[in-house]
């Protein structure tokens, strides 16, 4: 009985310990980069093999991972002054902190090396920028000096779906450079959005995001700003020639109903309806930033 007992704590342990280094790797953006490297390399002029295609976008995502775990290293004194972010992995004490700082090297070292060897070279830099510049560029840079953090930060986020198209054609055209356009200024405002009703977490734990450092007035003024950037950058793809008239009506559309939600939350001064209108904004800042990648595919298949 105690042997049978000890097997299944010894089982539990080893289960939780695998589970929490998933979570240090920030699974909800690992789809995120799945998704928009998929895309990428889909709607690339040249035909990938399944095979290299799964193994392509296996590593890209490992090294989002690998990124997302440094950064939980990295901001575990801050996580756990927040109630986003106090449950994690380590702040709860499931995983030792040096271990972390291991396994997100292993995985960044792994990562790269893997795309060079079974794609390319020019998509391994990539990928490498990618981590080095959200690690040392975003985390431990400008996160705890700037509200610009994320504007600048934001474009290693862009940048799967350009090591996607990479993958594909070994070269860097502008067509995947419309990919980087859309993700980099799609991400102020729906950052900007959730720092509205979390702006008690980022001031308990000091990180100068705008409505901190300049109001609410002020973030809002500039969410909807960049929503409004929006519509020429979706019209970008379309004006080079990379999708068709499809995609430039049905983004616009998309896009106009960003504008409009922005623009409500800008009209609205009273707390409870801010807090309301900022959750919209960001959780149709998701759809949005999804219906359009669904739209280059669609538009990849009809033309």
């Amino acid at each position: 009985m105690k042997s049978n007992t000890l097997k299944k704590t010894v089982s539990f342990n080893i289960s939780s310990y695998l589970k929490s280094l998933l979570l240090l790797m920030k699974p909800r953006v690992m789809s995120l980069v799945i998704f928009t490297c998929a895309v990428g390399l889909l709607t690339a002029p040249n035909t990938v093999y399944l095979n290299d295609a799964i193994i392509g976008i296996f590593f890209v995502t490992i090294g989002a991972g690998a990124a997302g775990t440094l950064n939980m290293w990295y901001e575990a004194d801050l996580d756990k002054l927040m109630t986003r972010t106090c449950l994690r992995p380590i702040p709860t004490g499931k995983i030792n902190r040096e271990h972390a700082l291991i396994f997100g090297i292993t995985l960044s070292i792994l990562s790269i090396t893997g795309l060079y060897y079974f794609s390319n070279l020019l998509s391994a830099m990539l990928l490498f920028i990618t981590i080095a510049f959200y690690v040392f560029v975003y985390t431990i840079w400008l996160k705890r000096k700037t509200p610009q953090n994320i504007v600048i930060g934001g474009a290693s986020g862009a940048l799967p779906p350009v090591i996607g198209w990479t993958i594909a054609t070994n070269s860097l055209t502008f067509e995947p450079i419309t990919f980087f356009l859309i993700i980099f200024f799609w991400t102020p405002s729906h950052f900007w959005a959730l720092s509205l009703y979390k702006a008690n977490d980022y001031e308990k734990a000091k990180i100068p995001m705008l409505p901190i450092t300049n109001g609410v007035e002020e973030t809002k003024k500039n969410i909807f700003v960049y929503s409004l950037i929006m519509l020429p950058i979706v019209v970008i793809p379309y004006y080079i020639g990379f999708v068709g008239e499809i995609f430039l009506i049905t983004s616009l559309m998309l896009t106009f109903y960003y504008n409009y939600v922005c623009y409500d939350l800008l009209k609205f001064k009273k707390d409870k309806f801010e807090t309301k209108k900022a959750k919209k904004v960001f959780s149709y800042s998701i759809f949005y930033l999804f219906l359009l990648f669904v739209l280059f595919l669609i538009d990849q298949i009809i033309r």
